[in-house]
């Protein structure tokens, strides 16, 4: 009993540390995967914490159920519009990618660490495909609102390359043990199984799912609980079936967020709680995992292996993949830099420890080494090199809190609250015309902790918390209202948008005559957006299209279509 209550001490304690020292990271920059990483490799037998821990079989039991975790929580996050932009390119990158990547990078290994082909192969396969955990925690700790277009092709890439990354990693791991030398057609057969069955089972489920949470009666405690153990199952039906649970638990999570609307925030709420406790659960247990003096030995392997695959293999991968796809040069190399590793390559390492091969510690430690390489040099470095090539855009203040009013699948309010800061454009418009604007109703401000009279009536003040009742679908309008944005002089809205907002149907020669621009004649007729669409099939917030002295830019998008405009005159 004495060491039950040790070990729940000692755990409670790295957890504590983990999310304490989670407050210090955006000020270093330093990616929080990282510390949860470090912090397990100081609780392990060679930290101050002591614990010998090596029981392989249940690191890999609780590494897949803290994955399944965070890709349900991603699924729920995911805007089906922005899926429908980033799905075809992520596809690419999930398959023909992450070949590429793992071929360039066993073919590397092989040739400088003198390893046989099949050993090269295999490590090239664990470090392969980026990780949905890393992504998703860099880019939501960075603050990076990113084009559309960028951001859900690398989120949906992380969320779909597991089924190849272990297809590929368990094909190679079975030539070794059984000593194949040849290629078994079936193995094909076996990964259309896997991702055209958990496709099916995770779609299908995930509106089971998103039916039940709406339909349901159930307590409001309980609604993101059956979201989450509905997703659970349906990552366990999937398995048990023998197809992608990783694949099947994403989509299940994205029919389940694009499905549901009343209640949705409080189980995403939920949900990001889960997750952070999934990734830190991971990440600590795999520092656990590690020996650090056996980490040492492969540090000069892992590191040349690392840097090819930063610098050389996955832009590679990136270039081929994206042809087909209309991305700039600078969203290509975004892309190609934001190829993080993370648990997924030491989790696929644990395979070959499992099957008892002779040199599991090599692939285990090099898989190790590789992910921090990655999280160190791509992760610190995400939010300044997104700056450097221009693929953020503009976002809004997040809310300063929010209740939902009643339960899922009714239609209601919502209760909103705002604390006004100096820049915020209520102070000077005041609160009069909000409910026309919006159709929000103003419950109270309250003022040094007491409510005023006649808010309606009344000058606000800095530091006012101004609370209402709302419908969902206002909330974005009550932003810009309430907070309006706070960005970098690049990024404030007349910066990156430009001057005048103009509607997509006006004419090219009209607009050129009033800003004395040239059009050529066989565009003289054309409106704005047919001009954007001839340069963009699937435009997105932050697209531009340049035309003489001035560049329009897609401003706002409504059901997958552009519906306002910026010009921006350029600069001399």
């Amino acid at each position: 009993m004495e060491l039950l209550n040790q070990l729940i001490l000692l755990g409670a304690v790295l957890f504590l540390i983990s999310i304490l020292a989670s407050a210090l990271s955006p000020r270093v920059g330093m990616p929080l995967l990282l510390v949860f990483l470090l912090v397990g490799m100081l609780g392990g037998e060679e930290g101050i914490g002591g614990i010998a821990y090596n029981d392989v079989q249940s690191a890999l039991f609780l590494g897949t159920l803290a994955l399944a975790v965070i890709l349900f929580d991603g699924g729920l996050r995911t805007d089906i519009n922005n899926f429908r932009v980033g799905l075809k390119p992520a596809l690419v990158l999930a398959s023909v990618g992450v070949v590429i990547t793992a071929g360039a990078c066993g073919a590397f290994a092989a040739w400088v660490l003198g390893l046989p082909w099949v050993e090269g192969m295999l490590v090239g396969a664990i470090v392969g495909s980026t990780d949905a955990a890393a992504v998703f925690s860099v880019l939501n700790m960075q603050g990076l609102a990113l084009k559309a277009r960028v951001g859900a092709t690398l989120e949906i890439e992380s969320g779909l390359n597991d089924p190849m990354a272990i297809f590929l990693t368990i094909t190679v791991v079975e030539f070794l043990r059984m000593g194949e030398t040849g290629f078994n057609p079936s193995m094909l057969l076996g990964f259309a199984w896997q991702m055209g069955v958990g496709a099916l089972i995770g779609v299908a489920g995930g509106r089971v799912l998103a039916w039940g949470v709406a339909r349901l009666a159930l307590s409001p405690g309980l609604y993101p609980l059956l979201a989450l153990f509905g997703g659970v199952s349906i990552f366990g039906l999937a398995a048990v079936l023998h197809s992608s649970g990783f694949l099947a638990v994403y989509l299940a999570g994205l029919m389940v967020g694009n499905r549901v609307s009343r209640g949705l925030y409080n189980i995403q709420r939920f949900h990001d709680g889960i997750a952070w406790l999934a990734q830190i659960s991971l990440f600590l247990m795999l520092g656990l995992l590690v020996t650090p003096s056996e980490l040492m030995t492969y540090a000069s392997s892992a590191l040349l292996i690392g840097l090819f695959l930063i610098f050389v293999a996955r832009p590679v991968a990136v270039g081929i993949s994206l042809l087909p796809f209309q991305f700039s040069w600078r969203e290509r190399l975004f892309i190609s830099w934001v190829g993080l590793r993370g648990a997924v390559p030491i989790v696929l390492a644990m395979f070959p420890w499992l099957a008892g091969l002779e040199h599991w510690p090599f692939f285990f430690n090099i898989a190790f080494f590789v992910v921090i390489i990655s999280l160190v040099l791509q992760g610190w470095t995400v939010g300044p090199v997104a700056r450097w090539l221009k693929v953020d855009v503009p976002t809004s203040t997040a809310r300063v809190q929010r209740v939902e009013l009643g339960v899922p699948g009714e239609a209601g309010y919502e209760f909103v609250g705002y604390k006004l800061l100096s820049d915020s454009p209520a102070l000077n418009m005041g609160l009069a015309g909000l409910h026309d604007s919006t159709g929000a109703r103003l419950l109270c401000v309250i003022r040094e902790g007491e409510p005023i009279d006649n808010p309606l009536e009344q000058s606000l003040q800095e530091r006012d918390h101004v609370y209402l009742l709302a419908k969902p679908d206002s909330l974005g309008a009550m932003d810009k209202w309430l907070v309006g944005e706070k960005e970098p002089d690049r990024l404030s809205a007349q910066a990156f948008f430009g001057e005048f907002v103009v509607s997509p149907r006006a004419k090219l020669a009209d607009l050129g005559m009033l800003y004395g621009f040239e059009v050529p004649a066989e565009k003289a007729n054309w409106s704005i957006g047919r001009y954007i669409y001839r340069r963009y099939k699937q435009p997105v917030v932050g697209d531009r299209v340049s035309l003489g002295k001035v560049e329009f830019i897609v401003l706002d998008m409504s059901n997958s279509r552009v519906t306002k405009v910026s010009l921006k005159l350029k600069s001399p």
